[in-house]
């Protein structure tokens, strides 16, 4: 197997320093070829190698012996598991810790905060007002999770996923805008940080949506919502999370077993087991109804700009500013093809710094694409509409699958032209491309 790990820690470092495969080949007096081969994975380099890498990289010689050995700090994934009540997050927990265990994951849980502070006597209902109890909640929320984050750095495993039990962006189906916008006054941060701070969020449909026989308050004493509310919270929590770079909802069309082996498939797939394998179909539709997106509580815009750097070995690699209204998140993705519709994508978040310094080795031949993103959730479906200043009669659509042949359902406002998913000329990096 293909070490990556090392591999990408390479690569990692060549990028951080803005170096091309071509210009690191040559300080250290080998072949491009030999460089692709370590940043793939596929071989590794001698010592006198290994301390030229260091002397150049500035970092220890241990620090890569270390990775060179597989001796490398953690790697942390951070996800999170919500839902409507009664949607089976206990049982999920469970099932996650049996499957993630076995793959070589040390699976922490967070324990729903919510759940805490009510048990414990701390509720809306007693204190001042609703927004001084969610004050109290979203910052025990995120202090939690640094401390897990903390205690996961250093554990001596090589993979880490941490499971949050309802996550902080799940308090804002719980506040009006002006309880929302006072809390996050009072945390010192703003509501794209919060969102795109986990890694993923699997969202597992409330048993009062298609499942009404199996919904119970009996097993939740902190549980105090009947069946239509049950809805409506429902509604309202994936409306909260969409706009995530990585959001899934797992419905109740199947029986619960298979609910839950769905919620496995599709956290495996995230997390690329047994390879990050991204599954994605792409749609060339009629220029949407833009009112009629920014209308919908289940549909947030994203401001993108992304721009490809220069790459030597074919990879695809761009760095991406994402975000809304001033507040921005950054990320560096390679992609490399398996098959027409397969591929590894290798994705790390970003300090502004680090962005700042990677657009130094932007790729002048491909012009920078920005666009508005329109994250839809629908039918328990999550769509990326994008849409190009240069366009203005189609947009693309775009959807990520854990199953090459899951059916694929529009809105009915969503005028589909044709699938372009194998078409060239409608790829970013060929949108991108200086005529």
């Amino acid at each position: 197997m293909n070490d990556y790990t090392f591999g990408n820690y390479i690569l990692e470092l060549r990028t951080r320093s803005g170096m091309s495969q071509s210009e690191l080949a040559e300080q250290l007096g080998v072949t491009n070829k030999a460089v692709s081969k370590w940043e793939l994975g596929k071989a590794k380099p001698g010592v006198d190698k290994i301390r030229k890498l260091a002397a150049l990289f500035q970092v220890s010689v241990e620090e890569l012996l270390k990775n060179l050995e597989g001796q490398t700090s953690p790697e942390i994934t951070k996800i999170v598991i919500t839902g409507g009540p009664c949607a089976g997050k206990t049982t999920a927990q469970s099932r996650i810790q049996n499957a993630f265990t076995k793959m070589g994951y040390r699976v922490l849980f967070v324990p729903e905060t919510a759940t805490e502070l009510i048990s414990g006597g701390v509720a809306p209902w007693n204190c001042k007002n609703n927004s001084e109890y969610q004050k109290c909640q979203m910052r025990l929320q995120l202090e939690k999770e640094k401390l897990f984050e903390q205690a996961a750095e250093g554990m001596n495993v090589p993979k880490v996923l941490i499971v949050c039990d309802r996550g902080a962006l799940d308090n804002k189906a719980y506040m009006n805008g002006l309880e929302f916008a006072q809390v996050l006054e009072y945390i010192g941060s703003n509501e794209t940080v919060l969102r795109d701070s986990y890694d993923a969020v699997f969202h597992l449909v409330t048993a009062a949506k298609g499942a009404e026989e199996y919904y119970t308050k009996a097993n939740n004493a902190a549980r105090t919502e009947g069946v239509k509310q049950a809805v409506e919270l429902d509604d309202k929590l994936i409306s909260a999370w969409t706009g995530h770079p990585h959001f899934r909802v797992i419905d109740n069309s199947s029986d619960f077993d298979d609910k839950m082996k769905r919620l496995i498939a599709e956290i495996s797939s995230f997390l690329g087991e047994p390879e990050p394998f991204e599954i994605e179909r792409k749609y060339l539709i009629e220029y949407p109804d833009i009112k009629w997106l920014e209308s919908l509580p289940n549909c947030q815009r994203v401001e993108i700009v992304q721009t490809y750097l220069k790459s030597d070995n074919g990879d695809e690699v761009r760095v991406r500013q994402r975000g809304y209204d001033g507040n921005y998140i950054y990320f560096q993705t390679i992609k490399r093809r398996v098959s027409d519709i397969k591929r590894i994508e290798i994705e790390r978040r970003l300090s502004e710094r680090e962005y700042l310094k990677l657009l130094m080795n932007t790729d002048t031949t491909k012009r920078q694409i920005r666009k508005d993103r329109y994250c839809l959730t629908y039918d328990n479906q999550y769509f990326e509409i994008d849409i190009y200043p240069f366009w203005k009669d189609k947009a693309i659509a775009e959807i990520e699958l854990s199953d090459e042949n899951a059916e694929v359902r529009f809105p009915k406002e969503i005028k589909k032209i044709d699938e372009v998913t194998n078409n060239e000329a409608y790829k970013n990096a060929s949108l991108a491309t200086i005529q």
